[in-house]
């Protein structure tokens, strides 16, 4: 917490000292900026904090609201359909998603519709389904790419929170995000944006580093980088395993 509290002091004295600049910008901090994920991760929880600095008093006219998405690295994945054919399920029609967050969650003043216009949402992609890209030529691309989000919102992947974020006095916002244990290894992206009338007026990135730390790193690097050894070495742990099992209940079995 003592860290933390440290950010956000040092945010703010660094607010103060900002030149004057757009009428409305954002500046924002995050209570951390990289994750180890290690035997014992059961997820992390990433506080967002920030507000909008101004060279003039606010405009009249329309409510400032503010959107937070931090973004999983991409994946090409393979969507099969399903149906039940002579009493059994089997995979039929399949449609390839070029490129899917493995990660997305969305945080909002107010509901996606009223403060932001699809226009904007077409420019930043800000939306989960703006950020799926399936492949061209294939059918039913609206109901495939409906089917990754259902599914990834059953694993804790994809979320959205309206209402999430926190505005005061138009000035100052905070949120928080929390990471699942299944998070995929990889640059994640923080993006924070202010909208008046549904339209951007501001944004800010970061990037939030999720790496595997350990024997767990040791592990996925042998994998990728040694399949042959890594092959091997699951054969003989394997059968060291089932050699074991074995020898246990045949000791248990003779006292019995």
């Amino acid at each position: 917490m003592g860290k933390i509290m440290g950010k956000i002091f040092t945010f703010l004295t660094l607010l103060v000292a900002l030149p004057a600049g757009a009428q409305e910008d954002v500046v924002a901090g995050l209570s951390q900026n990289r994750v180890s994920i290690n035997a014992t991760f059961v997820g992390s929880e990433i506080l967002i904090f920030g507000a909008v600095k101004r060279d003039a008093p606010a405009p009249d006219t329309g409510d400032l609201n503010v959107i937070v998405v931090v973004e999983g690295p991409s994946q090409e994945i393979t969507v099969r359909q399903k149906e039940k054919r002579y009493g059994i399920w089997i995979n039929t029609e399949a449609v390839t998603v070029e490129a899917a967050p493995s990660f997305y969650a969305v945080a909002t003043t107010g509901p996606m519709e009223e403060v932001l216009s699809e226009d904007e949402d077409l420019k930043y992609h800000i939306t989960i389904p703006r950020e799926i890209r399936l492949a061209a030529g294939e059918e039913n691309l609206a109901e495939f790419a409906e089917a990754v989000i259902r599914i990834r919102e059953r694993a804790g992947l994809y979320s959205k929170h309206v209402g999430g974020v926190e505005l005061s006095q138009d000035t100052l916002f905070h949120t928080s995000v929390s990471l699942p244990s299944n998070l995929t290894e990889g640059d994640y992206r923080a993006r924070i944006f202010l909208t008046r009338d549904g339209k951007v007026v501001s944004d800010y990135e970061t990037v939030i580093t999720v790496r595997k730390v350990g024997l767990e790193r040791w592990i996925y690097t042998l994998a990728h980088e040694q399949p042959l050894i890594y092959a091997l070495m699951a054969l003989i742990i394997a059968i060291a395993a089932g050699w074991g099992a074995s020898a246990f209940f045949r000791v248990v079995l003779r006292k019995g």
